[in-house]
């Protein structure tokens, strides 16, 4: 049991970086898992209207974003994409260097939640 979890990160070079991995569950058993718990600041939940986009910026504080609904690419300025689907989660943590942006590519409005880190 695994969800998609990718990671944006800022590498020694003052970049933004993408990074893809399984979400580690600290505990399993025949009816399920759970991962380790982690203090949150705030939850947030957030939509916005199909085919809009945000040009460069980077995350304002380490947060969980997970995508409900629309699709979106995210690019990094090395030119690293993306792609964003209802279901993935996108830990943001590049708070500094260069920063990210992205742009909706289906006719669906992206509605997400973050979850800030405490």
């Amino acid at each position: 049991m695994t969800f998609r979890l990718i990671r944006l990160s800022t590498g020694p070079d003052g970049q933004s970086h993408f990074s893809a991995e399984p979400v580690p569950f600290a505990t399993e058993d025949p009816v399920g898992a759970l991962s380790a718990t982690e203090a949150v600041a705030a939850i947030i939940f957030a939509e916005t209207a199909a085919g809009s986009s945000l040009d460069w910026h980077n995350a304002p504080c380490r947060q969980y974003v997970i995508t409900l609904s629309g699709m979106l690419v995210f690019e990094t300025r090395g030119g690293e994409l993306e792609t964003i689907r209802p279901g993935d989660i996108l830990l943001a943590e590049d708070v500094t260097g260069g920063g990210h942006r992205w742009r909706l590519v289906d006719e669906a409005p992206w509605r997400r939640v973050y979850v800030t880190q405490a």
